[in-house]
This record gives structure tokens, C-alpha cells and sequence, in this order.
């Protein structure tokens, strides 16, 4: 038996969506023969929420984003420059997204306080050592990663700035979880490089960091 609001049926895609993530994350930590299992792990964590906050509109800021990381995960599962700019593009999409799901709760302006400014400035900050990270590792990607992570920063000073009683408190901690996330994601892949053997922990963290980020901000952006 369901309940008027919906509630049991999207017990089932919120339960796959945990199992999923967390045996992804296990994966990317695993040795290489068995990260390879995230092929079939990766593509299904994004359509699993998805379905979850479903039945939103097709257009509605949530869903949209959703899709982008989707698109996202899935480029990133590719190799070289190209996979990694589309990656970043389709983020970008999504944080975009976000930031109008964001604004749409907000009855205030997004630096308002000295609080947000505070995060806006920390984000920024993170964005310029990820910029020159990525410079120093391949100039063409300076200029998408400074736009990238400057909506990022941007993304997470609006998170702050959404009314308290439409969901900020959770949204905010998965903007940040994302900022976090994304910076774990930089370290690895521009100062780390992927035959460290840190390589598979930070990985791990990454995908961590990031499903827990992308519940959090749909379960608030649900209230």
C-alpha cells in the first residue's frame, strides 16, 4: 500500500540510489581489474535519484540538473581531454541548474550577509587553486575550469542564501559536499595523477563526497 504523497514509491529508487553509490565507491578504490565493474555502477547512480524525485517536471531546475550529471558521469568514464571538457561542460550545465532551483527559494539576495560572502570568497578560492592546478597540467583547461568552478562557488553562496524553512539547511551541506568533492577530484587528477597509489582512495572519496552531495541538495530542493 503507498501513501498519498508518494513517499513509498520512491523508497525503492532511494534505496538503489545508496546501494549504488556505495558499491561504486567501494569499485573506486578496488585494484584495476575490478574498477572496471563501475562501467555498469556509474551510468545507473544519477537515473536512479532522478526517478527518485520524480514526479517533478521534465523541465523543472532539479530534474534538468540531474540529467547534466548524469551526462556528466558519464563522460568523465572516458579518456583523455576531450571526455574530461565534455565532463566539465555538462557539470557546468548542472550547477547552472541548480543555481536557478536555488534562487527560485531564495527571498534575498545571494550576498546579503557577511556569512555568504565568506563562502562565496572560500569557494573562489578553491576555483583559483584549481584553475592553476589544471594550467600547470594542460593550459587548454584553464579556461573551462575557471568557469566551471566559478559557478561552483557561485552555486554554493546560493545554496546559502535559500530561506530556511525551503530546504537550505540540506542543500547547503550538499553544495558544500560538492565544493568538496570536486576539490578531492582536482587534487587527484592535476597534482596527484592517476598511477599514485593514492590515486584509488581519493577516487573513492570523490564519489563519496559526491552522491552524498547530490541526495542532499534533491532531498532539499524535495521539501
Amino acid at each position: 500500500m503507498t501513501h498519498a504523497d508518494g513517499r513509498a514509491p520512491r523508497r525503492v529508487p532511494g534505496a538503489a540510489f545508496g546501494l549504488l553509490a556505495l558499491t561504486d565507491a567501494a569499485l573506486a578504490g578496488a585494484p584495476p581489474r575490478i574498477r572496471r565493474l563501475r562501467l555498469l555502477t556509474k551510468p545507473l547512480l544519477m537515473p536512479a535519484l532522478l526517478t527518485r524525485s520524480l514526479p517533478a517536471p521534465a523541465d523543472h531546475p532539479l530534474a534538468t540538473a540531474q540529467a547534466f550529471s548524469w551526462g556528466g558521469d558519464l563522460a568523465l568514464l572516458g579518456k583523455g581531454r576531450t571526455s574530461f571538457l565534455a565532463g566539465v561542460g555538462l557539470f557546468l550545465g548542472a550547477h547552472v541548474a541548480y543555481l536557478s532551483a536555488f534562487r527560485a527559494r531564495s527571498s534575498a539576495p545571494v550576498l546579503a550577509t557577511p556569512g555568504r560572502r565568506r563562502f562565496l570568497a572560500f569557494g573562489g578560492l578553491a576555483a583559483a587553486g584549481m584553475t592553476l592546478a589544471a594550467a600547470r597540467e594542460d593550459r587548454v583547461l584553464a579556461a573551462p575550469i575557471a568557469a566551471y568552478a566559478g559557478a561552483l562557488a557561485t552555486m554554493v553562496a546560493a545554496a546559502a542564501a535559500i530561506d530556511r524553512d525551503r530546504g537550505r539547511d540540506r542543500v547547503l551541506v550538499g553544495a558544500a559536499l560538492f565544493l568538496v568533492s570536486d576539490t578531492v577530484l582536482g587534487v587527484r587528477t592535476f597534482l596527484v595523477g592517476e598511477e599514485s597509489p593514492a590515486s584509488a582512495a581519493l577516487e573513492a572519496t570523490v564519489i563519496a563526497t559526491y552522491t552524498a552531495a547530490q541526495w542532499s541538495i534533491a532531498e532539499g530542493l524535495r521539501r
